[in-house]
């Protein structure tokens, strides 16, 4: 009866192991880590125009190249990186975002399409617009 329980724990074990190793990532391209993917700015005047720049690291294993970022509204310009990130290396994209026309709270979110194991990440700038 012990050498049966005994082997019922050793096959638990092995299949434990064999199910996280398989559950483990490996990432052979490029990866976008930010040290940030967001900035709340509060309340801000109607008119005025908020910046954030999002650091950022390539914590994979080939170049990252980012083919495009694109906004929600015209209201938010933001600018990338056109060259490849090699590994270990660390950029930068700012945001830009004109509140004028705006109204309440507002969150304006970028979108980064890149090479990288997840091809789109998002950045956002988020503020509470008030009147003049």
């Amino acid at each position: 009866m012990n050498m049966k329980r005994l082997l019922t724990v050793v096959l638990a074990v092995v299949l434990s192991t064999a199910f996280v190793i398989a559950q483990e990532k490996t990432v052979d391209g490029p990866v976008i880590t930010f040290e940030s993917d967001s900035k709340d700015f509060g309340d801000i005047k109607q008119g005025d125009k908020v910046e954030n720049v999002f650091k950022f690291e390539n914590t994979g294993k080939a170049p990252l190249i980012i083919s495009n970022v694109a906004a929600t509204c015209g209201c938010t310009v933001p600018s990338w990186p056109k060259e490849p990130i090699a590994p270990g290396k660390k950029a930068e994209i700012k945001v830009s975002f004109n509140s004028a026309g705006k109204m309440g709270k507002q969150n304006s979110v970028v979108r980064i399409y890149s090479n990288a194991s997840e091809p789109i990440e998002k950045v956002s700038l988020i503020s509470n617009v008030l009147p003049k």
